[in-house]
């Protein structure tokens, strides 16, 4: 039966600390792994967790912390509830990663109570065990062995050194089919990192039957510098090595018993809400061109130099010119005038737009109910031009809507995309 995970929280959210929920030393333990994650990130030590003067503060890093008391599972700051939150982050990363996810088997993981770590654990069982079902992937590796018949090549040196002595034998050199490949090193990697951190009885015997699959392949000491081709050989196997490096990537450190004593499994919600945002734009206006994260202007030109470049999330070629898009992972404020659209961000969607030379502007935050539809909430002319900026919403919680809301969106103003696929 799989345990629930110990803690579950939201982005921003307090966890007292000595409630009954949380001892000192259990927060310790995550604060540690916390700090441990955060600089594997590259952002600051506070940047997942926060200690306060009660407890423990989340941020925008989401994701599970496991450590050898409790596992801590931070989901985003969206509505629903929490088994939808975890099938929204995981349709995301889908999206965002390119990960082989269907939205009915993810709802159905989450309906049995399983937190995002099980969810995923359980994706890469279920891939990987029909993956080698059928077969694992093989290549011709170059052999050695002393044989009593010639097989491929004779190894001359060897056989006028070391056997110069045996004339019953030869030195042989022959390609041996072997499924010691580098992709397969990479997954029996990820199995064996995951094996340490289930908490699924379930789980764990698929991962021992994936590990019985892949006992004639070598066991990699450094799994992420393995130099894998992917090719149309192994095609069925790509989306599965994507998954395993998603896992592969985060930090772990093992004991001697082979089990983990920490592993973090986090995404930088401002980084996650970007990469999915732009390529579900891909999907809305294929076959247009679009840009993430476009790197051709700057805002200054000195000295024959350019300076301060400008990295819209989104550059979108249209038939009516370019499109600006930029992602804010931010709460809007129906209340207010500004929608609490912070000034720099407007400062720096009048910089695109000069640069661009931009007759529309969109920022995109996630929606929530106070917002009304998803979609276009507001469009402000930029005073003294021609030019417009807008606020659109998209619900995260819905990722299957998100492409025909962005279709929507672009298509005002006379740019009408046909449906398509991402490329």
């Amino acid at each position: 039966m799989t345990l629930s995970p110990s803690l579950t929280c939201r982005e921003w959210e307090e966890l007292p600390v000595g409630d009954g929920r949380l001892t000192e030393q259990d927060a310790a333990r995550l604060q540690r792994a916390a700090e441990r994650a955060a600089r594997r990130l590259r952002a600051p030590e506070t940047a997942v967790l926060a200690r306060t003067a009660t407890g423990l503060r989340a941020s925008q890093i989401v994701g599970v912390l496991v450590t050898p008391g409790p596992t801590l599972e931070i989901l985003p700051k969206i509505d629903g509830r929490d088994e939808e939150v975890r099938v929204a982050l995981v349709r995301m990363l889908a999206v965002a990663r390119g990960l082989p996810v269907a939205t009915g088997e993810v709802t159905d993981l989450a309906t049995q109570r399983h937190d995002l770590l099980e969810i995923v654990i359980r994706l890469f069982t279920a891939r990987s065990l029909a993956a080698a079902r059928r077969g694992l992937p093989r290549h011709y590796l170059e052999a050695a062995a002393d044989l009593k018949l010639l097989r491929g090549r004779l190894d001359a040196t060897r056989q006028m050194t070391h056997l110069a002595v045996r004339s019953d034998v030869l030195a042989c050199r022959f390609d041996e089919l072997s499924e010691n490949t580098p992709l397969n090193r990479v997954l029996k990697a990820a199995a064996a990192k995951l094996a340490g951190v289930t908490r699924s009885a379930a789980s764990s015997r698929r991962l021992a039957e994936i590990r019985a699959r892949f006992e004639f392949v070598a066991d990699p000491p450094d799994p992420l510098r393995e130099t894998v081709r992917l090719d149309r050989t192994n095609r069925s196997f790509h989306e599965l090595y994507r998954l395993a490096l998603l896992l592969l990537k985060e930090e772990w450190q093992s004991t001697a018993a082979g089990r983990t004593r920490g592993f973090a499994l986090l995404f930088a919600m401002n980084d996650l809400f970007e990469e999915f945002v732009g390529r579900s734009v891909r999907r809305a206006v294929a076959p247009w061109r679009v840009h993430l994260q476009h790197r051709r202007h700057h805002a200054i030109d000195a000295d024959d130099r350019a300076l301060f470049a400008l990295r819209p999330d989104v550059v979108v070629e249209t038939p009516n010119g370019p499109l600006v898009l930029d992602t804010k992972w931010k709460r809007l404020d129906h209340r207010e005038a500004t929608l609490a659209v912070h000034q720099s961000d407007l400062y720096q969607m009048l910089a695109y737009a000069h640069a661009y030379d931009a007759s529309r502007l969109v920022l995109v935050y996630p929606w929530h109910a106070a917002l009304g539809t998803p979609g276009v909430i507001r469009a402000w002319r930029i005073r003294g031009t021609d030019r417009t900026l807008e606020v659109a919403t998209i619900d995260v919680g819905q990722p299957s809507e998100v492409v025909d809301v962005l279709r929507q969106t672009i298509a005002m103003h006379g740019d009408r995309p046909e449906p398509g696929l991402s490329e």
